[in-house]
């Protein structure tokens, strides 16, 4: 017994109609007849009643009827799977990473998913988590990287790291010997800041308020490396996640930040109302599973 006939026999029944039937399957009606009428020699019963205005199912037609469709749904439903499958195989995935982070994790997690996936090809883009959220929001990145609590409800996402920040101070500074400092201690120090794009920027200029004075920023900029420099260069201090702190050269020192603590929550994002594919389905899973080991 084939899917196929068993298909054109629920076309059949769908219908009432051998006619309408061949005409809707694009095959002739004398060839749809054959078909069902080996059908009901292979289960030994008539399927239909047949009159001039209609097709009625015999006992036999309701019982084959209730199984083909059950057949038909897992033959549909295999098929899905195996396109599925298919589909992993291949795919291009962009993600947006803002430049403060830690890179070396992001290349483990990605390196892993590689070797898993060999076919799947990524594009990295560095910028600012605001940045990064126009462009998934556009469409432009599938994924991004950013600090969280996110501006938009238009995102699912999957918070990953939480974590303190370090003042950064010149190994030469004053402060360099301290092993915790509070944020109002920096009130007369000059900031060296990422600029707008940078959710960072903001957590930093909203403890230095909520700790009583406006920082005096005298340097913005999009490069870690630049930042680094600076500091190193005696122009001025900065706020740096702790797992970015420790990545830093021994010209400059990193200091706990104390009462209170200046929290940095990284977070995946991806477009709420989107379509994802199935490998793009597969990285979240994956994502989630590393970055909880991570955590």
């Amino acid at each position: 017994m084939e899917i196929k006939h068993l298909q054109y026999f629920l076309e059949v029944t769908r219908l009432g109609s051998f006619t309408q039937a061949a005409n809707h399957l694009y095959i002739t009606q004398p060839a749809i007849s054959r078909i069902i009428k080996s059908l009901e020699e292979e289960v030994g019963f008539p399927l239909f009643i047949r009159s001039r205005k209609q097709l009625i199912l015999t006992e036999a037609g309701r019982v084959l009827f209730e199984h083909a469709k059950q057949f038909d749904q897992q033959y549909k439903a295999m098929h899905y799977e195996l396109e599925q499958m298919q589909q992993l195989n291949k795919g291009h995935i962009r993600i947006g990473l803002p430049s403060i982070t830690n890179s070396f994790f992001f290349s483990h997690l990605i390196a892993a998913f590689h070797e898993e996936y060999p076919e799947i090809t990524f594009q990295l883009e560095e910028d600012g988590s605001k940045r990064i959220e126009e462009q998934v929001l556009e469409d432009s990145l599938d994924f991004g990287v950013v600090v969280f609590p996110t501006i938009h409800d238009e995102f699912h996402y999957y918070s990953f790291l939480k974590e303190g920040l370090k003042v950064i101070v010149p190994s030469t500074h004053e402060l360099a010997d301290k092993q915790q400092i509070r944020v109002n201690n920096l009130k007369h120090e000059s900031f060296i800041m990422f600029n707008k794009d940078f959710s960072l920027r903001d957590s930093i200029v909203t403890a230095c308020k909520n700790a009583g004075f406006e920082p005096r920023i005298i340097s913005e900029t999009s490069q870690l490396d630049f930042i680094e420099e600076m500091v190193a260069s005696n122009v001025g201090i900065t706020l740096l996640p702790e797992s970015t702190s420790t990545e830093l050269t021994n010209d400059v020192k990193a200091i706990t930040v104390e009462n209170p603590t200046v929290v940095w929550d990284l977070a995946l994002i991806w477009k709420r109302n989107r379509q994802l594919p199935e490998v793009m389905k597969e990285f979240i899973r994956f994502a989630k599973e590393k970055l909880m080991h991570k955590e």
